[in-house]
């Protein structure tokens, strides 16, 4: 029985290395066209053409593959793409992999500087997000989220909380600092998938999508402004997944214990 799968985000977390292990797997194809992503739940039209419209269109060269997937990292950003989803594809396996979410804004600040319009220096860019300041403008017909959302993209528990909500049993929630540190996370990710768990991709341990330029360090006093911004996302995320965070929470950084 063919069981479909969404890799949802979180964007600069390491979910296109994510969707390389994924497809690797002689077990698994990932929707094609890969690039731009499908985003087909983000629409309204899109999702009312029906499963046969998405398969055909993303899946015409799938052969005896059990798993077909789809990477858009916008999915997370958009509560309604959940019950979309579920309208066409029933219950779809849903993997969110995250990661340290001041590493992530610094990530996300270096791809909208080297891709898009980004101009501002990291700290600028950072503070002003942090105190509210007015957001530049952007095209929404080249991207379909804000280039500019660096702090509010790392709440992952409110951003997370949708899909969990609509997918209690088939949602998959991954740390990028597991996926680096060994086999055993992408194992359990092919167990939970129905997938040969001991199949060892080659580019495992090898992330993609990595900037070619040095990205500044951030000042202490902003990384702790930073820590305590995300601490009420962080707490809740771990009180839902019922697991410790694998990046420093504010918590931790003023010596309170978990």
């Amino acid at each position: 029985m063919t069981r479909h799968l969404l890799v949802v985000g979180a964007q600069r977390s390491g979910s296109t290395y994510l969707t390389g292990l994924l497809d690797a797997h002689p077990d698994i194809t990932m929707a094609r066209p890969a690039r731009p992503e499908p985003k087909v739940f983000l629409s309204a039209e899109l999702t009312a053409r029906g499963a046969q419209w998405y398969r055909s269109t993303y899946f015409a060269h799938a052969s005896a593959e059990s798993v077909l997937g789809e990477k858009s990292t916008s999915y997370l950003e958009d509560p309604r793409a959940p019950a979309r989803a579920a309208a066409v594809l029933g219950r779809p396996d849903i993997v969110a992999v995250l990661r340290d979410p001041v590493e992530r804004a610094v990530s996300n600040w270096r791809f909208s500087t080297d891709h898009g319009p980004e101009t501002r220096p990291l700290e600028a860019a950072l503070r002003a997000n942090l105190t509210g300041g007015c957001e530049p403008d952007w095209d929404r017909g080249e991207t379909s989220v804000s280039p500019y959302a660096y702090l509010e993209r790392g709440r992952f528990a409110d951003l997370l909380s949708p899909w969990l909500d609509q997918f209690p049993d088939t949602a998959h929630v991954l740390f990028l600092a597991d996926l680096l540190a060994g086999p055993e996370a992408l194992a359990g990710l092919y167990a939970d998938l129905g997938v040969d768990p001991a199949f060892r991709p080659a580019a495992a341990g090898t992330p993609v999508n990595r900037s070619h330029h040095d990205v500044p360090s951030l000042p202490t006093r902003l990384e702790g402004e930073l820590r305590a911004y995300f601490r009420d996302s962080d707490v809740a995320l771990e009180k839902r997944l019922g697991r410790a965070l694998p990046w420093p929470t504010a918590r931790a950084a003023t010596g309170r214990a978990h």
